[in-house]
């Protein structure tokens, strides 16, 4: 069970790297489209983010996409990681491999037509790692806490 367990972590974390490195190899254009596509699904909801933030919105749905992709990122590595170490190493581990993932995707970036790399995005990408770890942390303070209530 705890090599299922084990393989479908590294599976999970594995894929979702991909995914990033796949949306960041898109050229700027069409990167633009999808965050467009975004805001026009949310409008149609009945959220206007252009009526809220104007010529600001796609900027943020952009930055609120990096937060996010890096959270995720950062839950499947927590996962990983806390096969093989205690739950300080984990922390450490986690955030240091956030970091690096989002410097380097940042480097890909660079390379791609119309994109840029940017350190600003490193540091939301990471910011997104350890909101979820703080999450993550605060989760398991609590279920613990309840458990011991029983």
């Amino acid at each position: 069970m705890k090599n299922k367990r084990k393989i479908i972590y590294w599976f999970l974390l594995i894929v979702w790297m991909i995914g990033i490195f796949i949306m960041s190899n898109q050229p700027a254009q069409i990167s633009d489209s999808q965050s467009e596509g975004v805001i026009n699904i949310l409008s149609a909801i009945g959220i206007n983010m252009n009526g809220i933030f104007g010529q600001l919105t796609n900027f943020i749905v952009r930055k609120c996409a990096h937060f996010l992709e890096y959270m995720v990122l950062s839950l499947l590595a927590f996962n990983v990681f806390k096969l093989y170490f205690n739950i300080r190493r984990v922390i450490f581990v986690t955030v240091a491999f956030v970091f690096l993932y989002a410097c380097s995707d940042e480097i890909h970036q660079l390379f791609v037509l119309g994109r840029e790399g940017a350190f600003r995005d490193v540091i939301i990408d990471t910011v997104g790692g350890i909101t979820l770890i703080l999450i993550n942390l605060f989760r398991m303070h609590i279920v613990g806490k309840f458990n011991e209530d029983k």
